[in-house]
């Protein structure tokens, strides 16, 4: 009996303190403020983690705070409900500025912050990354294009963090491990206890084994460089056995070593069919242009009686010309070399194939590469600039634009070229009794076009850098970069240029760089295919439901994105908001601005249509006396359905002269 009251009176204290350790833990969970959660409780109960336009991680010890990235920084003023008074640090993961955009709000009399020690120069000096005259060699471009994404304003940094370094915290040690691949020097943080790992990856991987963005992994023209130092990321915080990872964007990652490595096996998958799909550096002149023949002329060979193009001796130019038998000629991009050869050229033309006279010169796309011989094209002989009515802007003012590989950026001293004659999509013009047709035909970039028409027997179609490759090797499907700074949408540019391609049916594909690729017809059935793989792997790899949102840096930009206002009180600009959902889409877009630099509208709030977009004209003015001298950089912070995304996308603005 005696021991029947005794059992009875444990099992009620036990399941006493059951119910107390119930009823404490819901007093705990409601003590947490709205806004707050906790990633980890069970090790470390005074970790608190905010979302606004990223992850704020927050540290607590007694009323003092360190923070893992910054937010916007409505975080500050919620950190008093968690009995915060001061935040003694800020650690940084990276320089993407939505991380850091509430640095303004921060007393950095009090509050120190700390950054990766390979983007110092990030934080410190943006301004270097955003040039009104950008060149290919630019540092952290994409051919000039800017894949950096900085913060409008210099951060100064009280330390800078290395790889391997060990940063301590009223007794908190954090690992400071260089993660790249994200962002060009980006660090993550990971603490132990109790034999289990947190780290705070900043963008390296988003839940579900998936890239945060593909935008800012894209570091160079598709050779994967990005990639591979991402996944030589992953690799380093496989072997720390990461139990929870927590990332700058998307909910916290539990079970993270399981899914590091099943994100490993994505990248390589996806790598595979990204680089470039035919041997860039390796091929062969037999293998780039088995179809041409010598002819008398050194430079010059001969694809068909009427046709003709670069020899072998000039890997990698831009040269191709068409002679009518009265003489006249068209020539199919130019550049690359220099005007002495050109002039050597056209003189054996006239000399050897009876070339007279030169009407135009067409452009295929807008790359500078593509016409850096166009004024003297002009000038010495004549000749006309032709291209498709969509190209044209990208030639007259390439530095209204924020794309790769504008003439601009190839130091030439070119600063736009006039097109004398712009074609719409699906027009034809009879020249010297061809009719050549011209069709939008959209791939490396969204701005290039086919040039086609049968001639001498054969229906060739140039197709400038679309696909390059030996057409009857199979293990070649012939794409070239995918790179999203070409404005470069699968959906609106693989995808439709290849299927245009496959239906066209050309018995020569003449690509620009010196490729001939004859009997293409499976060569290209392998391009489409590909083109359908690549989408298929951008779906998987990247999260959300629309991938353009990761993929595409435009989806709110700017025209012009350079704003000269050193001369003008005002300018006007647009800027255009795209939706790719098929619902309509609410937005709420702030012009963050530099020092005496005001918007009209400053703030763009409306909804877009589905799977359309959106222009707003807005003013800008100037005060001279306000404004620093040089290039300013100007944000969007963007809200999308009331999602705080942050100031991801910039464009540049000059209020006074530039400082040489």
């Amino acid at each position: 009996m005696l021991f029947r009251r005794i059992v009875g009176l444990l099992t009620v204290c036990i399941l006493s303190m059951g119910i107390l350790a119930m009823a404490n833990a819901f007093v705990v969970a409601e003590e947490i403020p709205t806004g707050f959660q906790q990633p980890a409780p069970d090790l470390y109960p005074n970790l608190y983690v905010w979302t606004d336009t990223c992850n704020v991680y927050v540290f607590k010890k007694d009323d003092k705070a360190l923070l893992i990235d910054l937010g916007d920084g409505s975080v500050l003023k919620e950190l008093p409900k968690l009995g915060i008074t001061q935040v003694e640090w800020i650690l940084f993961t990276d320089h993407h500025r939505e991380q850091s955009q509430g640095i303004e709000f921060v007393d950095r009399e009090i509050t120190k912050v700390a950054a990766p020690e390979d983007e110092e120069e990030l934080f410190e000096t943006p301004g270097e990354f955003r040039q009104w005259f950008p060149k290919l060699s630019d540092k952290y471009t994409v051919y000039g294009a800017s894949y950096s994404r900085p913060p409008r304003q210099p951060i100064s940094l009280d330390r800078i963090l290395a790889h391997k370094e060990v940063f301590e915290w009223q007794g908190l040690k954090l690992e400071c491990r260089l993660t790249p691949g994200h962002s060009p020097g980006g660090l993550s943080y990971l603490v132990e206890k109790n034999e289990k790992t947190i780290a705070f990856i900043g963008g390296v991987m988003h839940d579900g084994s998936k890239m945060s963005t593909w935008y800012d992994i894209e570091w160079d023209y598709g050779f994967g460089k990005g990639i591979d130092v991402l996944m030589s990321s992953v690799e380093n915080l496989i072997e720390q056995h990461i139990h929870i990872a927590c990332p700058s964007v998307g909910p916290v990652i539990h079970h993270a070593h399981k899914q590091f490595l099943t994100y490993l096996e994505k990248l390589k998958t996806f790598r595979a069919s990204y680089v470039r799909g035919y041997p860039v550096f390796d091929s062969t002149e037999e293998q780039r242009d088995s179809y041409s023949k010598p002819t008398t002329i050194p430079l010059i060979n001969q694809v068909t009686p009427h046709l003709y193009k670069l020899s072998h001796e000039t890997k990698g130019k831009n040269f191709a010309i068409i002679i009518s038998d009265n003489g006249r000629g068209l020539i199919l991009d130019a550049g690359l070399f220099s005007e002495a050869m050109l002039e050597e050229i056209i003189v054996g033309l006239r000399k050897h194939m009876g070339l007279k006279e030169i009407d135009a010169f067409w452009i295929s796309h807008m790359h500078g590469d593509h016409f850096l011989l166009g004024p003297t094209l002009k000038e010495k002989y004549g000749a006309e600039a032709w291209t498709l009515d969509i190209i044209a802007d990208k030639c007259e003012h390439p530095r209204n634009y924020d794309y790769s590989a504008l003439v601009y950026s190839y130091g030439s001293g070119i600063d736009g070229m006039e097109i004398e004659k712009s074609f719409k999509n699906g027009e034809s013009v009879m020249w010297e009794g061809y009719k050549i047709q011209v069709d939008w035909m959209p791939g490396q970039t969204e701005f290039g076009c086919c040039l086609w028409l049968d001639i001498d027997g054969k229906r060739i179609a140039f197709t400038g850098d679309n696909l390059f490759g030996t057409a009857s090797d199979p293990q070649q499907d012939g794409h070239e970069a995918v790179v999203a700074r070409n404005s470069a949408i699968l959906e609106e540019g693989y995808l439709l240029g290849s299927a245009y391609l496959k239906d066209l049916k050309p018995d020569i594909v003449m690509g620009s760089h010196s490729y001939v690729m004859d009997n293409p017809a499976a060569f290209l059935q392998r391009y489409h295919s590909w083109s359908k793989e690549m989408i298929r792997l951008y779906k998987e790899i990247l999260p959300g439901n629309h991938y353009e949102y990761k993929f595409d840096p435009y989806w709110v930009s700017a025209y012009p994105y350079r704003v000269d206002l050193s001369d003008e009180k005002d300018q006007k600009m647009t800027v255009t908001v795209r939706n790719f959902r098929g619902v309509p889409e609410k937005h709420d877009i702030e012009l963050k601005l530099p020092p005496g630099v005001s918007a009209e509208p400053s703030r763009l709030t409306g909804f877009v249509k589905p799977e359309s977009e959106r222009d707003y004209e807005v003013t800008l003015t100037v005060d001279r006396t306000k404004v620093p001298p040089g290039v300013q950089m100007a944000t969007f912070d963007i809200t999308l359905d009331d999602k705080k995304h942050g100031e991801l996308f910039d464009f540049l603005v000059l209020g006074s002269k530039r400082q040489e």
